[in-house]
């Protein structure tokens, strides 16, 4: 991807003709540009020719490529060591507060991704070109960022002047800069929408050697799907990794290749995480027809044939009898851990789709239809360890039990590393694979966390904290608690306060709590009111649906598998601490119940929550009430204590 439309030192781009300038530029838009783009440009030109006459000793490039959110900013300039992102509005007025925000974006977009820009000064300006002048300080936003500073078309010297006299950066080389190391950590949300806008998975996602690259896990899959294909086998696939590892990342990836490779395939995401869908569909139609100009409902129903949700796949192949083959010949399965186990399934299609001799596992049945196909056919799993939370998700063995009983003909293919006891449920490697024809690939496992990319070390910290690993999570804590930020407090207006000083620019924050935590509701977080994902997660802050607004709480249920900026971890008495060990408790009618079945459940609810932050969050653990026996101060002040013990401060030692 070629990163600048053009670029070139200040003191030949005020020299050269405009239409030479503007020629390059829509020379190298792969896009083609409308007119509109086209008119921009023209005026950017001749403003920035004028504006930038006593800086002819910088470096101007436009059009700069930002992969991660599948932008790029109008202009930049680099001068006296200082990065000025400049972002126009051609005709503006006014300031819009999303248009600030969009250039903050860029700032903070380059702080943490752009290798070049890590210990840069970055100024985003706001560029109104009829809007009136508006005077204000120079100030940080955070350490190496301006405030976003608004001008018009006649003082954008003044502004830039000042900052330049007043901070003082070493020089460095200008197409050092421009050709920086990129190593962005996407939203899901960004990924899907980039991926589907034609974006290769090298543009938005890391490249550095503590991960492991998610084009060779793309590729040992499609090398599966390709000998699968050659020599008429069925196999699956199951790709592990850690939390926030990018599992969800790479099936997006695979079927997007595989439909570039072959059409016919079919290949599809599905997933039983509604939620996930949901806003998934949604957000890849809200782009589309923000870029692409086409109606919403035609842009919904592409979208749906690419993210499918699991139950539409299964309720298909019942109508047909298993007598016909899916089209699909390669399906991706989202957060497979989470399959419905025998059990479960047979009663919910007694129940509800009135099938009465229906007697299968949800592995089992996707095996079975899959396995209908005469030639051949792939399933790639893709498997979190610790995600299970529900009654009735029969984890990564029923995938195995359904192989070995009914389809042990199948080719199987998983990581080396899917001994671990979050996969396996304490089976050994070999009691899980016994009798299988079984292929071990080390590219098939994600061990490095990319949604927390301040610290690839928090979802270990997250497993310490649950296992009770105290010196564990002490030890990682202190490693990485400078970058990635975890506080607590015992009041829920401090948390709502901390997690707003701490998002910037249109970085996404929210409150989250357990779906069990029913006693919460008396501090107004009512967990039994479901939110509506795609409005909560996709709307703006002015939107009283959305996160931003922090009224509606998410539960595990609603943010597996999606990821926000900053966080509220609304802590209830569900999951205590007694001084040496968790306990488990389910709130039944008026009083509290010690939960004996499904303990890993509620743990691994607790895992979610505790992984969904990509930056940080705060922890609100309430302090109860003497004088309610469903709220009492023991309830919650072992958990408080036992944060502090690890070393977690209270917010209000931090301000």
């Amino acid at each position: 991807m070629q990163r600048a439309y053009y670029s070139d030192k200040v003191s030949d781009f005020i020299a050269k003709n405009q239409l030479e300038i503007f020629g390059e530029l829509t020379r190298n838009d792969q896009f083609a540009s409308e007119d509109q783009q086209k008119n921009t440009w023209t005026v950017q030109i001749e403003i920035l020719k004028e504006q930038l006459s006593i800086f002819k000793d910088g470096y101007i490039l436009f059009e700069y490529s930002i992969p991660r959110i599948g932008r790029r900013i109008d202009t930049v300039l680099l001068y006296k060591g200082i990065v000025f992102l400049l972002e126009f509005k051609v005709g503006e007025k006014s300031y819009p507060n999303n248009a600030i925000e969009q250039v903050t974006d860029y700032a903070l977009d380059l702080n943490c991704f752009h290798k070049e820009s890590h210990n840069k000064l970055l100024v985003p300006v706001l560029i109104c070109t009829d809007a009136p002048e508006k005077v204000a300080d120079i100030s940080l936003l955070k350490e190496n960022i301006l405030t976003t500073y608004c001008c018009n078309s006649s003082n954008i010297t003044t502004y830039m002047k000042s900052v330049s006299d007043k901070y003082s950066r070493d020089n460095f080389i200008a197409e050092e800069w421009e050709n920086s190391i990129y190593m962005p950590t996407p939203t899901i949300i960004e990924a899907a929408q980039a991926l589907y806008g034609g974006h290769n998975v090298e543009d938005i996602s890391r490249n550095d050697a503590s991960a492991i690259n998610l084009t060779e896990t793309t590729k040992a899959i499609s090398d599966v799907i390709d000998y699968s294909k050659q020599n008429n086998r069925k196999s699956i696939c199951f790709i592990t990794g850690v939390p926030g590892a990018g599992k969800t990342l790479a099936g997006l990836n695979i079927s997007i290749n595989r439909k570039k490779i072959d059409k016919d395939e079919h290949a599809v995401f599905l997933s039983g995480n509604g939620p996930l869908v949901d806003v998934l569909q949604e957000a890849l139609a809200r782009d589309s027809v923000k870029q692409n100009k086409v109606k919403k409902s035609e842009a919904l129903r592409k979208s749906k044939t690419f993210i499918q949700v699991l139950h539409h796949f299964r309720d298909d192949a019942i109508k047909n009898n298993y007598n016909t083959p899916p089209i699909e010949k390669v399906v991706i399965f989202d957060e497979a851990q989470r399959a419905w186990d025998e059990s479960s399934l047979t009663n919910f299609m007694g129940r509800k789709k009135h099938t009465p001799n229906f007697n299968m596992s949800e592995p089992d049945f996707l095996i079975k239809v899959m396995g209908l196909h005469a030639d051949w056919s792939v399933i790639i799993c893709l498997i979190g360890g610790g995600q299970e939370i529900n009654t009735g998700e029969a984890g990564l063995s029923e995938w195995f039990d359904s192989l070995r009983k009914n389809y042990s003909n199948w080719d199987v293919y998983v990581s080396d590393k899917i001994a671990d006891y979050e996969y396996t449920g304490g089976k050994t490697v070999d009691e899980l694979i016994l009798g299988l024809n079984c292929d071990i690939n080390r590219y098939l496992h994600l061990s490095v966390s990319l949604r927390s990319f301040r610290s690839e070390k928090v979802s270990g910290f997250v497993k310490a904290v649950l296992d009770v690993d105290i010196d564990e999570a002490r030890k990682l804590f202190n490693g990485f608690c400078k970058d990635y930020h975890i506080n607590i407090t015992r009041d829920l207006e401090t948390a709502k306060k901390w997690v707003l000083e701490k998002a910037k620019g249109s970085e996404r924050y929210g409150m989250t709590a357990s779906s069990g935590a029913k006693r919460l509701r008396k501090y107004g977080i009512w967990v039994q009111n479901k939110v509506d994902a795609p409005m909560w997660f996709l709307n703006g802050k002015t939107d009283v649906r959305s996160s931003y607004f922090l009224e509606e709480t998410a539960t595990e249920f609603d943010i597996q598998g999606l990821e926000l900026d900053w966080s509220i971890v609304c802590w209830d008495a569900n999951f205590r601490f007694n001084g040496t060990s968790f306990e488990y408790y389910d709130f039944r009618g008026t009083k509290w119940q010690k939960k004996e079945k499904s303990k890993e459940y509620l743990k691994n609810a607790y895992r979610v929550l505790l992984t969904r932050a990509r930056q940080g969050f705060v922890i609100y653990i309430p302090t109860g009430d003497e004088n309610d026996s469903t709220r009492k101060p023991a309830y919650y002040d072992g958990v408080y204590n036992y944060f502090k013990m690890i070393g977690i401060k209270d917010v209000e030692n931090c301000i």
